[in-house]
C-alpha cells in the first residue's frame, strides 16, 4: 500500500482544480486547502471506496481522489453540473434513494450539502448514507450560534457558491441540532476537528472562524 501525505499539497491541489476551473490559474484554493487539510484531521485510516455526496461539479471528490488515502472515490448530485473529464465516477441521482446497494462503500464524505437540505429530509438523508456506507462519514459544514451568524454564513454561501452555479438557499445548523440529527439517523460524532484558518484578518473579523465544522461520524 502506497503511504499518503499527512498534509494536502496546496500545490497538487491548485494544479487538480484548475484542470476543471480555470479561476484556479489565478486564484490560489485556499479554503479548499483548508477544508481538506481539516478531513484529514479527522480522517480514520485508509479507505477502499468513498462516496461523496452532494458533489456539485465534482472536484473535491476528485481532489480527495488523488490526494488522500482512498483508493476508488465516485460521486452524486441531484443536479449534473459536473465538470467534464473527472476520473472520478460522477452521476445525478434524485436526492431520496442513493443509487447504490446496501455497504457499497466503506466512507462518505458531505462538503458543505447538510445546511442546503430542507431541515424535514435531513434524517431521511442521513439515513440513507448509513445504509449505503459501512464506516465512516466526514462532514465539513457549518455551525451556528444564533441570527447573527445566520446571517454571515448566508453571506458567505452567497460569495462562494454563486461563482460557480452552487445553491444559496440554506437553513444552519446549531451544535444541539448537529447531535441530535444525527443520533436520529443512527451516526455519533467520534471526533471532531479543532478550528482552522479559512479567513484572515478582516474577513475572520466578519466572518469568524469558528462558524466552520468539520466532523467524522460512526455507526452508532
Amino acid at each position: 500500500m502506497t503511504t499518503m501525505p499527512s498534509t494536502i499539497d496546496p500545490v497538487a491541489l491548485r494544479s487538480i482544480l484548475a484542470r476543471y476551473l480555470p479561476i484556479y490559474h489565478r486564484r490560489k484554493p485556499h479554503y479548499q486547502e483548508v477544508m481538506l487539510q481539516s478531513l484529514m484531521a479527522v480522517w480514520k485510516g485508509h479507505h477502499a471506496s468513498l462516496l461523496d455526496i452532494g458533489g456539485g461539479t465534482g472536484v473535491i471528490a476528485e481532489a480527495i481522489a488523488r490526494l488522500m488515502p482512498v483508493a476508488r472515490v465516485e460521486t452524486v448530485d441531484m443536479v449534473d453540473r459536473f465538470c467534464a473529464g473527472l476520473t472520478v465516477r460522477a452521476q445525478a441521482y434524485d436526492g431520496k434513494r442513493l443509487p447504490f446497494a446496501d455497504g457499497s462503500f466503506d466512507s462518505a464524505t458531505l462538503n458543505n450539502v447538510l445546511h442546503h437540505v430542507p431541515p424535514a429530509q435531513r434524517v431521511e438523508l442521513l439515513c440513507e448514507i448509513r445504509r449505503t456506507v459501512s464506516g465512516p462519514l466526514y462532514i465539513k459544514d457549518h455551525l451556528q450560534t444564533g441570527m447573527i451568524d445566520r446571517l454571515r454564513l448566508i453571506a458567505l454561501d452567497a460569495i462562494g457558491n454563486t461563482p460557480f452555479g452552487g445553491m444559496i438557499a440554506a437553513d444552519y445548523l446549531g451544535w444541539d441540532e448537529w447531535v441530535e440529527t444525527t443520533q436520529q439517523a443512527g451516526w455519533k460524532i467520534a471526533d471532531q476537528a479543532a478550528p482552522a484558518r479559512y479567513r484572515r484578518g478582516l474577513m475572520a473579523l466578519v466572518f469568524p472562524n469558528r462558524l466552520e465544522i468539520t466532523l467524522r461520524l460512526e455507526p452508532a
